[in-house]
């Protein structure tokens, strides 16, 4: 049993005449482990880009709806005339009349 172990810890399997095979396969492990790693930091890289992308959702977000409300107060007719009232425009007050065209058939 001291034996196997003192010849793993030296190394010798990898001199050894049959040393192809383990050479084979720490060669694949290593492979498969620098796949595992890769990997993990394509997640890792896709986590961070989900982050910043609803980071910037919410900020967009944020920016549409302070610039609808601002819209919203603009548009309101208060607003309306006292933008119009610099240039002399005033309300009406003779409300305004429907006016029915007649087909002549």
């Amino acid at each position: 049993m001291k034996k196997n172990i003192y010849s793993i810890l030296r190394g010798k399997f990898l001199v050894s005449d049959d040393s192809f095979k383990n050479w084979r396969i720490i060669i694949f492990i290593s492979f498969l482990a620098i796949i595992m790693i890769a990997s993990s930091h394509s997640a890792d890289q896709k986590v961070y880009e989900i982050a910043r992308l609803k980071n910037e959702v919410k900020e967009l977000r944020s920016a549409f709806v302070d610039g609808r409300s601002k819209l919203m107060r603009l548009k309101m007719e208060s607003s309306i005339i006292k933008k119009v009232a610099d240039k002399g425009i005033v309300i009406s007050e003779i409300p305004p009349k429907k006016i029915k065209v007649k087909s002549q058939d």
